[in-house]
């Protein structure tokens, strides 16, 4: 393995990975707890898009070889096929990258899986707070949301095309002025005679409601496999977007729902930052590959960001500098 970059990590797997695709670096990663099935369904459709090849892709496993392919031949569409209620927002994240450096448009077709599920961004956020940040970046991508899929059935039927895209510098250290705040909630059909989604929107506004803001609300109710319900909320600045969100559980209250996903934003408005925590290690890679220096404040430098910065600069010839909560690649 000629050039190969070797990770002794687990929380980067994603990272590194997408990374070898995109440069073209084989790599190892090696001292994995234990792969798990959303992991292992987001190398291989990974591999799948670049046509590369994978050795270790087995639950359990406790290591990966990724040996990329080239994208001169990938078919125009990728339909993956997810089984009960994985991510198809982390398998996005693993493939929005790479599909940029293709030669034409990719549609990535979803059977199954879920929009909103725990341990990762739901739809909305993913729609209207990640993607609007990519195209400050010069990134295209559409989106088509057939049907909601929730833990722990999925269900899931959703449409991504990603367009080839030349990255550009992003310099996100003032916000602006706020211009409002979104608060997108849905629930399954299921409990629409509960009014789980105007519940949740009810806790928002438990919090929100006395702080004179341009709030603006959406309230649906999906046909679906099983009972489920997510809030996002999206607060739109002059020059950049911070978003919270939340999942319904069971057991838990509706408005405390809404109410923890506001909380959660007044937490992160009152850091200042252009980015919030969750996008704080995502945006890193795509900073990396733009044509310039990019900078960006964020609301907290995460453990997801220390570990994603080291893996970064073991593919891409720069480095990131940090001073306070403001993040700076510098390319070499």
């Amino acid at each position: 393995m000629a050039n190969q970059s070797i990770i002794k990590i687990d929380k980067a797997l994603r990272t590194a990975c997408v990374l070898s695709a995109v440069t073209k670096k084989p790599c190892w990663v090696f001292n994995i707890p234990n792969l798990s099935a959303q992991e292992l369904l987001e190398i291989q459709s990974l591999s799948q898009l670049c046509l590369g090849r994978l050795e270790g892709d087995k639950l359990g496993s406790k290591e990966i070889k990724f040996f990329p392919g080239e994208f001169q031949e990938k078919p125009d569409s990728l339909r993956i096929k997810i089984e009960t209620a994985g991510s198809i927002t982390l398998i996005l994240q693993t493939l929005i990258l790479p599909a940029l450096f293709a030669s034409s448009p990719t549609k990535i077709i979803f059977d199954s899986g879920a929009t909103d599920t725990f341990f990762s961004p739901t739809f909305d956020y993913f729609n209207y707070v990640f993607l609007k940040i990519l195209g400050k970046i010069g990134i295209k991508a559409e989106t088509n949301l057939i049907k909601r899929g929730y833990y722990p059935e999925g269900g899931a039927k959703v449409e991504v095309t990603v367009f080839p895209s030349t990255l550009k510098k992003l310099n996100l250290t003032e916000r602006g002025e706020l211009k409002k705040i979104l608060v997108i909630s849905g629930a399954s059909e299921f409990l629409k005679t509960k009014k789980i989604a105007e519940r949740q929107i009810a806790g928002v506004r438990e919090v929100l409601g006395k702080l004179n803001l341009p709030i603006e609300e959406k309230c649906d109710y999906y046909p679906t496999q099983c009972l489920g319900s997510q809030i996002c909320l999206i607060a739109e600045f002059e020059n950049t977007i911070i978003g919270t969100d939340n999942l319904g559980k069971l057991g838990k209250r509706a408005e405390d729902i809404g109410k923890e996903a506001a909380l959660e934003l007044l937490k992160e408005e009152k850091t200042g930052a252009c980015l919030d925590k969750h996008l704080s290690d995502q945006i890193l890679p795509y900073m990396a590959l733009a044509e310039d220096k990019s900078s960006v404040t964020v609301s907290e430098i995460t453990e997801h960001c220390k570990t994603n910065i080291w893996v970064i600069e073991k593919f891409i010839n720069g480095r990131f500098k940090i001073k306070d909560n403001l993040i700076s690649w510098l390319p070499r």
